[in-house]
C-alpha cells in the first residue's frame, strides 16, 4: 500500500477558556509537567512560536531522551496551530491543534497525520492521549487556582 498514511485525532475538553489553553500550549513553562507521555518523567521545550519559527522539546525517561522538534506553518491565536513534527523513530508529520470555544471550559482537537508505519501511529495515539489527559488536569489545578469558586 504505498503513499498511505494514517492520522490519529484526539479530543478532549479542557476547564479553561480557549485563551488560557491556547496560552498554555505555546509556552514552555507548565509543558515540563503535561508533555509527559508513556514513561517520560519530565520535558523540557524551546518555543518560538509563530509562523516559521521552530520548536524542540525533550522528554525524559529514566534512562533516555526523545528529542521532538519541528516548524509552525500556521500560528492562529487562540484558535489553531500547525506545526511539522519529527522525531528520531519516523519521517517528518504534520501535527493541527485546534482550540475550540465553548465559554468557560474548551476543547482541543489534536491530528497527528501522515504515519506511514501503523504501529507507530498507535503510540502516538496513546501518547497524544495521555498528554491531552495530563494537560486538563495541569489546567484544572493551575488554572482553578486563579478562579472564584462556583
Amino acid at each position: 500500500m504505498p503513499n498511505q498514511s494514517e492520522t490519529v485525532r484526539i479530543r478532549r475538553r479542557m476547564p479553561a477558556p480557549r485563551e488560557v489553553v491556547y496560552e498554555a500550549w505555546t509556552t514552555g513553562e507548565g509543558l515540563r509537567y503535561w508533555m509527559c507521555p508513556g514513561d517520560v518523567i519530565s520535558a523540557e521545550a524551546t518555543l518560538d512560536v509563530r509562523g516559521g519559527g521552530s520548536f524542540r522539546i525533550v522528554m525524559k525517561t529514566p534512562t533516555e531522551e526523545h528529542v521532538q522538534t519541528g516548524i509552525y506553518e500556521v500560528v492562529e491565536p487562540p484558535a489553531k496551530l500547525v506545526f511539522t513534527w519529527t522525531g528520531s523513530n519516523h519521517p517528518p508529520t504534520r501535527v493541527i491543534v485546534e482550540f475550540l470555544d465553548l465559554g468557560d471550559e474548551s476543547e482541543i482537537v489534536i491530528t497527528h497525520e501522515g504515519f506511514t508505519i501503523p504501529d507507530i501511529a498507535k503510540r502516538y495515539e496513546s501518547g497524544w492521549g495521555a498528554i491531552a489527559d495530563k494537560f486538563a488536569a495541569y489546567l484544572a489545578q493551575h488554572h482553578g487556582q486563579n478562579q472564584p469558586r462556583r
